[in-house]
């Protein structure tokens, strides 16, 4: 059974930092491109961040450039998400999301990130 799991979720104050990770299990990692999105209430899902197969290429929305990071572990079949200067419009349902392109793609339970004084 394939799956996604996603933790590191939480409260945390503005300016502080949080760590999301997402493992997988039942499929190919290293063959799967993640993406990490966001979803708030009464908002449509937004991608934050995603990361190639090898890790070679990352890419960012604007509104977390330069504080957000994402990263993978292959051989331990993870992908994390390093949050830096958290605002409160950060707060959201954070999802992962796995694709081989032509082969299937997943998507993870999501971890709920807030953000308040």
């Amino acid at each position: 059974q394939v799956q996604l799991m996603e933790s590191g979720g939480g409260w945390v104050q503005p300016g502080g930092s949080l760590r999301l990770s997402c493992v997988g299990s039942g499929l190919t990692f290293r063959q799967y491109a993640v993406s990490w999105y966001r979803q708030a209430p009464g908002k449509e899902r937004e991608l934050v961040a995603a990361i190639t197969s090898a890790g070679i290429t990352t890419n960012y929305a604007d509104s977390v450039k330069g504080r957000f990071t994402i990263a993978r572990d292959n051989s331990d079949n993870t992908v994390y998400l390093q949050m830096n200067s958290l605002k409160p419009e950060d707060t959201a349902v954070y999802y992962c999301y796995g694709v081989w392109h032509g082969i299937g793609d997943y998507w993870g339970q999501g971890t709920q990130v807030t953000v308040s004084s």
